[in-house]
């Protein structure tokens, strides 16, 4: 478990430590997917080229753009790939945050005593985010795509009819290797995000602890889960704005050229676009993941050791 400070506190299996995982991630998905909707809206959205007619850009601010999206499109569409979100959540959250424990004590030895190192938490936390994203890169390929069906004018076909249909037409039409498209941001996105998310949230909670008056309970978890979603923002916000723009536009040949093109068409800025609604999102998803995470491992364990 993440923070765990003593044995009796990573009593759980490895299978329901992956249940509990999988499961706090899919609820937090479905909980902030319209802020992850708005946030891939606005990072694809590019800057108006001068001389075009100075149009004004379609979506602005995190609250504008959701309202943008649920008038123009209906509030349906605030959840457009929810499907293979969920499924994304089900791999990539079970594994980078099921693993991550096991991860952390192989690097410190099995002998280790005391608080764990900041620098082997982060190694562990970037390890499970690279392996984890590796396996459900198709389904965060799929969910960006559909995410970014809602920005084609009106009356232009859509691509796909959902999350299915969108798997079978990219391996029918651009191969099944396309489903690892923009793996390499992907990786290092998700590692260092999630390096950012566990690694933090366990030193934050560790650090809470020990001030006196806090217990392990859920101001300290609430805490904890903000600064995690603060860190990670900060940090991973440049190779996610790299990583959508590859996985909704196939305009650009690899990572450094996308970041090239962005760098001189949109300007360093560019980099931090949608940073306030990346935020919200990824601030509210790690409360309400880590919130979660820790109720539904202590509801586990009760049941683990009692059978």
């Amino acid at each position: 478990m993440v923070a765990d400070q003593g044995k009796s506190k990573s009593d759980i299996s490895l299978a329901g430590t992956f249940g509990c995982s999988a499961f706090a991630a899919c609820f937090a998905e479905v909980c902030t997917l319209p802020l992850d909707t708005a946030k891939v809206r606005l990072q694809l959205q590019k800057k108006a080229i001068e001389g075009e007619g100075a149009a004004l850009p379609k979506y602005r601010g995190l609250l504008g753009t959701v309202g943008t999206i649920a008038r123009e499109e209906g509030v349906a569409a605030l959840w457009k790939g929810v499907v293979p979100g969920l499924h994304r959540q089900c791999l990539f959250g079970g594994l980078r945050i099921g693993m991550y424990e096991p991860v952390k004590n192989f690097y410190v030895g099995k002998d280790h005593i005391g608080d764990v190192p900041l620098s082997k938490k982060i190694l562990a936390a970037l390890t499970t985010g690279a392996l984890g994203i590796t396996v459900a890169n198709p389904t965060d390929l799929v969910k960006v795509r559909l995410q970014a069906e809602g920005k084609l004018p009106p009356g232009v076909p859509r691509r796909y009819s959902g999350a299915l249909d969108a798997y079978s037409k990219i391996v029918r039409q651009e191969g099944f290797t396309a489903l690892w498209t923009g793996l390499g941001p992907n990786i290092a996105r998700n590692a260092i995000i999630n390096a950012a998310e566990l690694a933090s949230y366990d030193q934050v909670k560790q650090t809470i602890l020990k001030i006196p008056g806090f217990t392990d309970n859920v101001v300290t978890h609430l805490f904890a889960g903000l600064g995690a979603g603060f860190f990670a923002v900060c940090i991973g916000s440049p190779v996610d704005v790299v990583k959508s723009r590859m996985m909704g536009d196939s305009a650009y040949k690899s990572t450094l050229d996308c970041f090239v093109k962005t760098l001189k068409n949109d300007g360093p800025l560019a980099f931090y676009k949608g940073f306030i609604p990346n935020f919200g999102r990824l601030g509210s998803w790690n409360v309400i993941m880590f919130l979660t995470l820790e109720q539904a491992k202590k509801l586990v364990r009760s049941l683990e050791s009692s059978s």
